[in-house]
């Protein structure tokens, strides 16, 4: 494949990643007052229970820095808390509070019906599997390539 094809993936990926951020989360934060931001933290502490920053972080395949201060917004906005971890005095688990709880069950309707309009009602599900295999292979093959600390230095 020629660098120029490469590039147009390249720029299609972004650009459609854009767009789709975009557009779920100014429908979240119009119907929920939530922005995808905030959103994303949220599914998560919701899919792993009681959790860690840095669970969070990993999930996220962000900084264990820019999820704390995530987590501080939503605790902030009391959708979760952190209590103190008994396993690691260093650390605290976080988990969502009934009103969290109430808001992410409302906004995860929100966020599937805006995926099924702009991904859903375009792609049949066999090349909407295809897709997804695509992307998990990606992101494999990235996470394999990204170099080390000591690698960078």
């Amino acid at each position: 494949m020629t660098r120029s094809a490469l590039s147009r993936h390249f720029d299609n990926l972004v650009r459609f990643e854009t767009e789709l951020w975009t557009a779920v989360d100014q429908r979240l934060r119009i119907e929920h007052d939530l922005p995808l931001s905030r959103f994303e933290p949220m599914q998560i502490i919701d899919r792993l229970g009681s959790c860690r920053v840095f669970d969070i972080a990993e999930a996220l395949a962000i900084t264990v820095g820019g999820t704390s201060k995530l987590v501080d917004r939503i605790e902030s906005s009391g959708h979760c808390r952190r209590q103190s971890n008994p396993a690691d005095k260093r650390s605290s688990l976080i988990e969502l509070t009934p009103q969290g709880n109430e808001l992410l069950r409302r906004a995860k309707a929100t966020f599937d019906n805006e995926l099924e309009r702009r991904l859903g009602s375009v792609l049949t599900p066999d090349a909407l599997d295809r897709f997804g295999a695509t992307l998990a292979t990606l992101r494999e093959a990235n996470r394999s390539l990204t170099p080390t600390t000591k690698e960078k230095a």
